[in-house]
């Protein structure tokens, strides 16, 4: 069987690997960027579910090995108030803790992964025609996906979310290693985490009706986004790199992901967000590999496919639409949110997220 993937983000290198190894098809790579990190640079987290999908695809150690684990995140009211303590990316009895890393190096470790394992990586170019000419075609191509609108004309179209990222690192700023810091700001939220080389990683994540433009987003404007709030004042001051801001986007349910030969997934089918892009990713990757390797047929296979994770996916993105909405509360709403965030860490939050790192 011969294999066209579209796109070598995480998406389409894990599926690549999981591919090789599941089928032993003929697999091609194709990539527009040369550069692993592509057009989005920044950093994010693997939580427990998407490293189980790298230990699946056999490459765990070497992604764990491109980053640095991270047990917990502490959550901060814009007054610094402790709100709460709890697993990163994990259930408290998971002795597997999220990995935090780079994203170009996790794209860089998948490439060279599926390369080992057979696949060939074509980048630098767009892709032609030809590169159609396959038994499969895995479209990765994310969030801008052209397939998405081949494989349906009226497929939803890509919205500004109402917020933009800033990411930034800092340097002579002590904290508590192993543990995420998420404040939430008066006029934004801000996390960060200390790196390993004992730089801090930061982002800021500003809600704005319209998309920013990048030479009006400072280091001075953050620095008066957040001038109230003690943490993240003191990193945007200390950095000694602020990238240019992206803004977030929102896809409404994508009603078709195949055709019986050509799927979508990752950020083409799904924009998860919420920390779970690249997790979920995998999971798809994986997901895709077991149906191609075990019903007969691609057609079959991809149906199979989107039968299984559909349901995951659909509930992953409505718990992303409320993690988006929390980053914007009103004055009122941040108010209720330090009486009431102390008592829902304590005694829901486990319980509501425990399905999805199971």
């Amino acid at each position: 069987m011969r294999v066209s993937v579209i796109g070598g983000g995480v998406a389409g290198a894990a599926s690549a690997i999981a591919l090789r190894r599941a089928t032993g098809a003929e697999v091609t790579v194709h990539e527009a960027y040369e550069d692993p990190a592509g057009q989005v640079g920044s950093f994010l987290s693997l939580a427990v579910n998407g490293l189980r999908g790298l230990d699946a695809l056999g490459c765990l150690p070497e992604v764990q090995a491109a980053g640095f684990p991270v047990a917990l995140q502490r959550m901060w009211s814009a007054s610094g108030k402790l709100l709460g303590e709890v697993p990163r990316g994990r259930r408290a009895s998971d002795s597997l803790h999220s990995t935090t890393l780079l994203r170009g190096r996790l794209v860089e470790v998948l490439r060279a992964e599926a390369a080992l394992a057979g696949a060939r990586i074509e980048t630098g170019r767009r892709v032609d025609p030809a590169d159609l000419d396959a038994d499969l075609v895995v479209a990765a191509d994310g969030i801008w996906s052209a397939t998405r609108t081949a494989l349906d004309p009226a497929a939803p179209q890509v919205r500004y979310a109402g917020l933009y990222s800033v990411s930034g690192v800092s340097e002579g700023v002590r904290l508590t290693p192993g543990t995420y810091h998420f404040v939430f700001g008066r006029r934004g939220a801000f996390l960060c985490v200390p790196a390993a080389d004992g730089t801090v990683w930061w982002s800021a994540q500003v809600p704005s009706p319209e998309p920013p433009d990048p030479e009006e987003v400072t280091q001075g404007l953050l620095a008066e986004l957040y001038g109230k709030e003690e943490l993240p004042l003191s990193l945007i001051r200390a950095a000694t790199r602020v990238d240019r801001p992206m803004p977030m986007h929102r896809l409404a349910d994508v009603p078709v992901w195949h055709d019986g030969r050509t799927v979508l997934i990752g950020d083409a089918a799904h924009p998860v967000g919420a920390g779970q892009g690249a997790s979920m990713a995998i999971e798809d990757a994986v997901a895709l590999a077991r149906c191609v390797s075990s019903v007969p047929g691609v057609a079959g296979a991809l149906a199979e496919y989107t039968r299984v994770r559909r349901p995951r996916v659909a509930r992953m993105t409505r718990a992303a639409a409320t993690n988006r909405d929390s980053k914007t509360p009103g004055t009122m709403q941040r108010r209720v949110n330090d009486l009431l965030m102390p008592l829902a860490f304590r005694h829901v939050y486990a319980r509501s997220t425990s399905w999805l790192y199971s």
